[in-house]
């Protein structure tokens, strides 16, 4: 999946098929409850969703591109849930939830090209703050991957847990799951990271970043912010489907 001609093909098939859809609809998930005709557009774009992203995976015997993720993620530092030298003036900030399928399709077609250019390149970082809006189990996997960067494998276990995930909210994120995921991210104490998974302070780290991203006006996931010597503080990312937009906001936040 890191290998760029084939993302680049992936992406010019996916965008032949959006022109049968919306593509804002594909690329929002609201943050709404109630009845009558919000619940049917919900259900709507979660049909759409389902569709175009086909399912499987959420196997923990069977866990895949372990060797990708090493490579993607495997050419800067880590530190917690920042990717990037520490240095780095740009922060380009990722709010989502690890059930979601638009955000597994952001980590395998559109960031890779991001974080080989302008993370590895040292001109930007990217950090992965919780928003979890899916589903119960979307808490749970949000701070296993908070234990893992505890120990510096963060976005090996996130990575990874995107190109594994299975179909939402159909309960395969379970301890079984989570735990096959954290040992093929190379996370070294699994007792501990067991321990503070399911500690308070992961656990609230995810209500707290939720509650921020609601804060800043996020309905969906991903959603994106930035800042930089150039912005005005935290600057909010409208919606952005290519590297490119994404390499050109870091340029003008820089």
């Amino acid at each position: 999946m890191s290998n760029k001609k084939d993302r680049e093909k992936r992406r010019e098939e996916r965008l032949q098929e959006e022109t049968k859809v919306d593509a804002g609809e594909r690329r929002t998930r609201l943050l709404q409850f109630g009845a009558g005709a919000v619940f049917l557009v919900i259900v709507a774009v979660v049909v759409l969703i389902v569709a175009s992203s086909g399912g499987g995976g959420g196997d923990a015997t069977n866990l895949k591109e372990v060797s990708a993720v090493d490579s993607l993620v495997g050419g800067s530092p880590q530190n917690e849930m920042v990717l990037g030298k520490p240095k780095a003036k740009v922060e380009l900030m990722e709010y989502g939830d690890l059930q979601c399928p638009i955000c597994k399709e952001y980590s395998e077609e559109v960031l890779p090209q991001v974080i080989e250019n302008k993370v590895d390149g040292g001109q930007a970082k990217i950090s992965f703050n919780n928003f979890t809006i899916i589903g119960p189990q979307s808490a749970p996997a949000g701070a296993a991957a908070l234990a893992a960067g505890a120990q510096g494998r963060g976005w090996n276990y996130l990575e990874l847990f995107y190109r594994n995930q299975g179909g939402e909210n159909s309960g395969y994120a379970t301890d079984e799951f989570l735990e096959a995921v954290a040992k093929a991210a190379g996370v070294k104490d699994i007792a501990k990271w067991n321990k503070e998974r399911k500690g308070e302070k992961f656990t609230n780290q995810v209500t707290e970043t939720t509650e921020q991203a609601q804060t800043y006006g996020f309905t969906g996931t991903p959603s994106f912010a930035i800042k930089g010597p150039s912005t005005n503080g935290i600057e909010l990312l409208g919606t952005m489907t290519t590297p490119e937009e994404f390499e050109e906001a870091i340029e003008k936040a820089s």
